[in-house]
């Protein structure tokens, strides 16, 4: 089981000395790639002119911009709130970026109350996602709200 205690502390850790979004979020995509078992994606999409935009990641190439409401990480950000899905051939509007992918988890990131990005993880394996990795992610998300620096 992934210790996303552990996870949260490391990524507070790093920032410490730059708190810039790039840096941090790309250390974050490695760390959740290398620490969670059966993914083929770890990354961020950030929101750019009313969409989101493709951000730091781990795994094969993405889909580069995705519309609010569109997708898995966009209905989503859309909707500000946390998606597991265990089969992400049955979300409507699933949109493929990688044909391997079968279960995937978005959580949405916010600074000053607003969402600002999500965190995207794809597994190649159904149903992957737990409610303790639900808990856990959308923990090591608040830490990445509380120490990042978007600016």
């Amino acid at each position: 089981m992934t210790d996303y205690n552990l996870l949260a502390e490391q990524i507070k850790a790093l920032a410490e000395d730059e708190p810039n979004y790039i840096p941090v979020l790309s250390n974050a995509s490695a760390i959740i790639y290398d620490a969670m078992e059966d993914l083929n994606w770890a990354g961020f999409y950030l929101m750019n002119n009313g969409s989101l935009l493709l951000g730091p990641f781990q795994g094969k190439v993405a889909c580069i911009r995705i519309a609010l409401g569109k997708g898995v990480c966009g209905t989503a950000a859309g909707n500000d709130e946390t998606l597991v899905v265990p089969n992400v051939h049955e979300f409507p509007g699933h949109i493929a970026c990688d044909s391997a992918s079968n279960s995937e988890i978005v959580v949405p990131i916010h600074k000053n109350g607003k969402v600002v990005g999500v965190l995207d993880i794809d597994s190649p394996k159904l149903d992957r996602f737990s409610e303790d990795d639900k808990i856990g992610l959308e923990k090591f998300v608040q830490m990445l709200e509380a120490v990042i620096s978007f600016d």
